[in-house]
């Protein structure tokens, strides 16, 4: 596919970002719609929103530039160009938090239950935003010939996206079912998206072949083993205080 779905004024709109923005309609309008069974303030969700977003986008792009340094150092218009490519959801979901957290302070608002609003809104859109790889034809893996196998620049390889965006797609089906069924804890239903979804990245992190790289090690895996060491140590600590 082109990347470029069509052109306003000859300003290419592509179909990354069409898909990024999608996720992120509706992810918003799914997070309204839980603000309203449970009764939290819509208004306070959208305000974070503005802010979290903004600084998510900054967050992923900043994240990939540290990583990729040797590519960007001294050339600020590389940086700031991210029509050019280059975010990393890892990034994306550290800032964001950090700005929640600091919004649910000043606002006086439990983070925790913010968190578990988001969270299957969060999975949802990542799991829109992957085909904006397979599009961009990018992100994929090793070599295979497996009968799923894309090709991508005349060799079958590993669809990682895809790989990515059904685990993300069944993972927001279970953290939605989980919290209206089995959630005792605030903050449970947001810890689990970190594991799940770490557990995944680390494995299919594994097969492809662009990985943002710390000396030998894949930084993707990494974060994502701290964050399932950091997330299910915080989930079983709290369900114990909650007992």
């Amino acid at each position: 596919m082109n990347p470029v779905a069509f052109e306003i004024f000859g300003i290419s709109i592509r179909w990354y970002g069409i898909l990024i923005s999608t996720g992120l309609l509706l992810g918003t309008i799914l997070a309204l719609r839980e603000s309203r069974r449970i009764g939290f303030n819509e208004d306070d969700l959208i305000d974070m929103l503005l802010f979290a977003v903004p600084a998510a986008i900054i967050g992923a792009r900043a994240y990939y530039v540290i990583f990729n340094w040797e590519y960007y150092k001294g050339d600020i218009g590389k940086i700031i160009n991210i029509r050019g490519g280059g975010l990393a959801i890892h990034g994306g979901i550290i800032a964001a938090v950090i700005v929640a957290v600091v919004f649910c302070r000043v606002k006086n608002l439990s983070f925790w239950q913010v968190a578990d609003i988001a969270a299957p809104s969060i999975i949802l859109g990542q799991a829109i935003g992957r085909w904006g790889n397979f599009i961009n034809q990018e992100a994929y893996g090793t070599p295979t010939d497996l009968p799923w196998a894309i090709i991508v620049n005349g060799q079958k390889v590993h669809p990682t996206f895809l790989y990515e965006s059904l685990w993300n797609l069944g993972v927001f089906i279970f953290l939605v079912w989980y919290r209206k069924n089995r959630a005792k804890v605030k903050g449970e239903v947001f810890l689990l998206y970190l594991a799940l979804y770490s557990f995944a990245r680390f494995f299919i992190e594994g097969l492809r072949i662009d990985s943002l790289m710390l000396g030998p090690i894949r930084v993707a895996q990494l974060v994502s083993i701290i964050l399932i060491i950091i997330s299910m140590s915080i989930f079983f600590i709290r369900r114990k205080k909650h007992i």
